[in-house]
């Protein structure tokens, strides 16, 4: 949810090399495109008054009525909603912890995935408790249910990591995954998009208002930095180690 949609456009378009196009989602909301691939939907917060501009999962659900009524059964807070939107139904939830997330019943545009190709690389939730927070999202979104098709959680590396087939979809991290939650992690899902060349796109979106918001870390395989968008939207951007996307 962007503060001014075209100002967001032209960012996300300079920085990230996205296009833009309306869909039948609802008004006021574009979906950005990469290579032909949708990759992330930006909305106008309109007159919000002082809502943060920030970056939000949206998990597809089958009954949204069901969904709410999980949440409220396990102690995590309805925020907005279920409400018709377009042609499907949205609402937005806190978990127990305090993340923020959506979910939507309706049509999903096609092709849209995580974990592949042009899309964002993965899901991040940092949060308190990794293992609560993997049994509440479980349960409310029915992950790990045995259906065809359902996600596959395991526990790698000090992380939770959901997967559909073999695309990693979400990673959950706790602040003390051995010992009593951190009570200082600020629970919150990030969102990693990914890019061919990490210095072009840190110098695209410093030179268009951003800025950095981390050091640049490193893996054997990835680098990875924090960036804010100029109304203060966290996101992470991840380029591989060989410079290929």
């Amino acid at each position: 949810m962007a503060r001014d949609l075209v100002s967001a456009q032209r960012f996300y378009a300079g920085a990230l090399g996205w296009d833009f196009r309306p869909t039948h989602l609802g008004g006021g909301i574009v979906v950005a495109f990469r290579d032909g691939a949708p990759v992330a939907g930006i909305g106008s917060l309109g007159g919000t008054g002082g809502a943060p501009a920030v970056w939000t999962p949206y998990f597809a659900v089958e009954d949204a009525d069901v969904t709410a009524a999980r949440i409220h059964e396990r102690g995590a807070t309805m925020a907005v909603g279920p409400v018709a939107f377009g042609t499907g139904r949205i609402a937005l939830a806190a978990d127990p912890a305090g993340a923020v997330f959506g979910f939507w019943q309706g049509e999903v545009v096609p092709d849209w995935s995580v974990g592949r190709g042009s899309a964002p690389a993965w899901l991040e939730l940092r949060t308190r408790d990794a293992f609560a927070a993997a049994i509440f999202y479980g349960e409310v979104l029915d992950w790990a249910g045995g259906r065809p098709g359902c996600c596959a959680v395991s526990y790698e590396h000090a992380h939770v990591v959901l997967r559909h087939g073999r695309d990693t979809v979400a990673r959950i991290s706790g602040g003390a995954l051995e010992a009593a939650p951190d009570p200082e992690v600020r629970p919150r899902w990030h969102v990693h998009f990914r890019v061919p060349d990490l210095e072009a796109v840190v110098e695209a979106a410093v030179r268009l208002g951003g800025r950095t918001a981390s050091p640049v870390q490193t893996s054997t395989v990835s680098r990875w930095v924090v960036l804010a968008d100029p109304d203060g939207a966290l996101f992470t951007v991840v380029a591989p180690q060989d410079g290929s996307a």
